[in-house]
């Protein structure tokens, strides 16, 4: 079998183990959505008038994205490689042509068409619910399947260095909170205490990169180069330390 035909056919496994587990399907599609209403339509914006949410709707569009972008590759694939090695499916994986490096590109296709379209239905959604200015670039795509590669290549790595199913799911959210709201997305930088590095978080330069690209206001090649660099390296550390059972 060629290897575009072992990515194929492990990309259309990977795709129904996901439709199979009707919570990580909830969590992609509909928690977003919730997240949305809350803060969307229920708190709202307030665009000088002190605090949180005083920006235009459209300088949010980052921080929702992101709750996908963020949270579902970190947990979706890290638990996908716990389970692997608990199960010792990594053992069998060397009996076939399939390599860790073409196992771990297909998980990540399918995450990165996944919360592609969970991205396109919270845009949608927050255009018609917050009244959101958005003239999407054509980089807009390329920035949410980075922002997507980056965090599998990083869940994978948690899911490799965690003893647990639970414990990658302890370790995801104590990455994944503090990155979502320390990353430039909800929180403005004028809010954040000036000695703090946000420019250390990779998510930051995802949040510079798609809200240039949503709104037609600041710089995206050098977010988008930056972003990318995180991606490959996550990337290729993470294919490197994958579970070796065999």
């Amino acid at each position: 079998m060629s290897r575009f035909g072992r990515l194929r056919s492990e990309t259309h496994a990977a795709t129904l183990a996901f439709l199979r587990r009707r919570t990580a399907v909830f969590f992609t599609f509909f928690f977003p959505v919730i997240i949305v209403v809350i803060f969307g339509v229920l708190v709202q914006t307030r665009p000088g008038g002190g605090g949180l949410f005083t920006e235009p709707p459209s300088y949010y569009v980052p921080g929702y994205l992101a709750v996908v972008v963020l949270f579902t590759p970190l947990s979706r694939v890290g638990s996908e490689v716990a389970r692997h090695r608990d199960g010792n499916r990594f053992e069998k994986l060397a009996t076939t042509p399939l390599t860790r490096t073409e196992w771990l590109l297909a998980q990540t296709a399918v995450n990165v068409v996944v919360i592609g379209l969970a991205g396109l239905l919270l845009l949608f959604l927050m255009v018609g619910v917050t009244g959101a200015s958005i003239r999407p670039s054509p980089l807009l795509l390329p920035f949410v399947a980075l922002g997507v590669a980056l965090f599998c290549g990083v869940g994978a790595l948690i899911g490799s260095l965690a003893s647990s199913q639970d414990g990658v799911i302890s370790a995801s959210n104590g990455i994944a909170l503090p990155l979502l709201f320390l990353s430039e997305t909800f929180v403005p930088p004028t809010l954040l205490p000036g000695w703090l590095p946000t420019w250390l978080s990779p998510l930051t330069y995802f949040s510079r990169g798609v809200r240039a690209a949503t709104t037609g206001t600041g710089d995206t090649l050098v977010p988008f180069a930056i972003l990318a660099a995180c991606a490959a390296l996550a990337f290729v550390v993470a294919a490197r330390l994958l579970p070796r059972t065999d």
